[in-house]
């Protein structure tokens, strides 16, 4: 195994840095450190999504926000700074671009493949790894063969193998380790060198088991990410760890419940736990959006009093924990802490600038995968005779949507066409994907008529979902829409410029379901949280919906067209699950959209505006948008959007009067 463990002493890195005639600061805690104190310091990417290098395949085009190329230039200023220092990576490597998808879907991988994002994560001397949630995205296997690559320890203390969960987490037959402990040399304040015990812990949300289920139903299972850790964190210390990191693929949540997706404050609560790498969120920590959470300092970067830290997405930001730790009799103890969080970029005057340039044996590493990707993704398919795009799915019907929502309806159509089920209507349900959010004002499908490629088809569908259909009644759909109109705000009528959206809404929860037309009645609170829970038991948003010219009878049944992620229980819509699956398909949604282009030929993307809001007297909201989006306002299917000023962060705003 490389040296995973950057270690230098205070005199010779001056000295160092006097010769080439610059001095780099040293962090406070390494320049303040005392015999017997040293100054570790931890370093997390996370949520890489295959985004090596600085360049969207989606727009086919350069990007100063992501690139794991440019997060390794943030590393090596840190090292810098640093007397000891440990990278670590908290998963979500293996999918989220078009360089995943073509390795997994064109090229494949073979015992002894290397893979691109490892090749590239293999320059840059991780200590240690753990899985994410998207690992599992292209199956058990792959995931297997990619890892094996690595030249650093992935670890994973809650995901079981077989069906069955032992009485004690600590008999579980784990598919990978639960945890490293690795032997370091640290240099304290006095230049003297001593031997430290670090361990590293991982954890993955259960919840894979409904995202992938057709992956891991039978093959493995998942704990708890609290149970586990209270299980195996006692063992690390009882084999001699000083420190112990836990690396927790989870966001931050302070609504605990079982099973948590988002456990990593309860998590920091588990005794013997020195600091969390946190991720999953797509988040910055510390940062305003965890403001106010119990157990949570957003401003000094703790969870239940201990460091820990959020580092963005697709290399956006490097996370850091900085530990001043002392000896203890035989063994080692955190006395102070600091958290930073480091961007590759900023916005100035709505504009990107970068801060750093790429680090070139990175970029090296994924040349040929690179230009290879490139090549997969501007192969033409078909034509559409529109403009594909997404900057007003969530206030209007969107073209980007209908797509998919027209060419899961024939695929389903065609399969059920002989079967049980060929005289039941089939329905379709769709969500943006790109809408901006955290993604930034530039997160937004935009495809102008014409030639349309496989970098336009997956930019119009990010996940490697497959298509499956459920069997529901009309009370059920009614319900389904009910949960997807929990996005916006309630709106008073006599009210100017109301903000419309929730922002704690996923976008990707937003389902329109094309084959039924209805309104949305905002006066009316929602009746669902964004995460599927009764809100308002008597709200009723959803109005006037019909099928077929007629109000929709709530016995009716329908088969509705979805993925797998929905099907399987993602976003907890009620009624939604895999006892209504009546359908399993082959192909994922991405594939079925190809498909349908290739034998269209050209596309009529055009929205049938068969949603809409009802109308409220005196009422406006306004919302942002992606500033691109400027030239489709107007009229948008029945709908005014009219311009409203600038947003924050680069976004545009827009108005609607209901």
């Amino acid at each position: 195994m490389a040296n995973l463990l950057h270690s230098i002493s205070r005199r010779s890195f001056l000295a160092g840095s006097a010769a080439a005639g610059a001095v780099i600061a040293l962090h406070p805690f390494s320049a303040r450190a005392a015999g017997g104190q040293a100054h570790l310091r931890i370093m997390e990417t996370t949520d890489i999504h295959v985004a090596v290098m600085p360049y969207d395949y989606y727009a086919d085009k350069a990007n100063d926000t992501m690139g794991l190329a440019r997060t390794a230039t943030v590393i090596d200023g840190f090292r810098a700074e640093a007397t000891n220092t440990m990278l670590v990576d908290n998963g979500d490597y293996l999918q989220g671009n078009p360089m995943g998808d073509w390795i997994a879907y064109e090229r494949g991988m073979k015992d002894g493949d290397m893979h691109p994002v490892i090749q590239a994560m293999n320059t840059l001397g991780y200590a240690c790894g753990t899985l994410g949630n998207h690992e599992f995205n292209y199956g058990l296997s792959f995931m297997d063969k990619v890892n094996a690559g690595a030249n650093y320890p992935i670890v994973c203390a809650n995901l079981v193998r077989g069906t069955q969960l032992a009485a004690n987490p600590r008999d579980d037959q784990l598919w990978l380790k639960p945890y490293v402990i690795l032997d370091q040399t640290v240099t304290d304040g006095d230049g003297a060198e001593h031997k430290l015990r670090v361990g590293f812990i991982g954890f993955v949300p259960p919840q894979i088991m409904v995202w992938d289920s057709r992956h891991l139903t039978g093959n493995v299972m998942t704990r708890d990410i609290v149970e586990a850790a209270a299980a195996w964190v006692p063992q690390m210390k009882e084999e001699g760890a000083d420190i112990v990191i836990a690396l927790s693929h989870s966001g931050i949540d302070a609504n605990k419940t079982e099973r948590m997706e988002n456990a990593s404050l309860f998590l920091a609560g588990v005794d013997g736990i020195d600091a969390v790498m946190t991720g999953h969120q797509h988040l910055i920590f510390p940062g305003k959006a965890f403001e106010g959470l119990e157990g949570v300092d957003a401003v000094k970067g703790t969870l239940m009093g201990k460091p820990a830290v959020q580092g963005g997405f697709w290399g956006s930001h490097m996370g850091l924990i900085d530990l001043l730790i002392a000896r203890d009799g035989n063994s080692w103890k955190v006395i102070d802490s600091s958290v930073e969080t480091r961007p590759i970029y900023e916005r100035v005057d709505r504009k990107v600038n970068a801060l750093v340039e790429s680090t070139a044996k990175v970029e090296a590493s994924v040349k040929e995968e690179h230009e290879k990707t490139l090549a997969y993704v501007r192969t033409p398919v078909g034509e559409t005779s529109a403009p594909l795009y997404s900057y007003f799915a969530l206030v209007a019907d969107d073209p980007s949507v209908q797509i998919v929502s027209q060419a899961q309806t024939w695929y389903v159509k065609d399969l059920l066409k002989d079967g049980e089920y060929k005289d039941l209507p089939v329905l379709s349900a769709a969500a943006p994907f790109k809408a901006g959010g955290r993604g930034g004002p530039d997160y937004y499908t935009d495809v102008p008529a014409g030639a349309v490629a496989i970098k336009n088809v997956a930019d119009l569908y990010l996940y490697p979902n497959t298509v499956r259909a459920a069997l529901i009644d009309g009370a059920t759909v009614k319900e389904w829409l009910e949960m997807s109109a929990g996005i916006f705000n309630q709106v008073e009528p006599g009210k100017a410029d109301q903000p419309l959206i929730n922002p704690d809404f996923p976008s990707y929860n937003y389902d329109v379901i094309d084959g039924v037309t209805y309104r949305i009645d905002l006066t009316q609170p929602a009746k669902y949280t964004s995460k599927g829970e009764v809100a308002n038991a008597e709200a009723s948003r959803i109005t006037e919906l019909m099928f077929d010219g007629r109000p929709v009878d709530p016995a009716q049944k329908f088969i509705v067209a979805t993925n797998n992620y929905r099907a399987g229980g993602g976003g907890n819509f009620p009624g939604i699950n895999e006892k209504a699956v009546v359908l399993v398909a082959p192909d994922t949604n991405r594939d079925v959209i190809v498909r349908y282009i290739v034998e269209q030929g050209t596309i009529n993307p055009s929205a049938d505006a068969n949603w809409s809001f009802a109308p409220v007297d005196g009422a406006s909201v306004i919302f942002d948008t992606g500033p691109a989006g400027r030239p489709y306002a107007g009229e948008v299917k029945g709908v005014k959007i009219e311009p409203a000023g600038d947003g924050e962060n680069g976004f545009a705003r827009f108005r609607i009067t209901l």
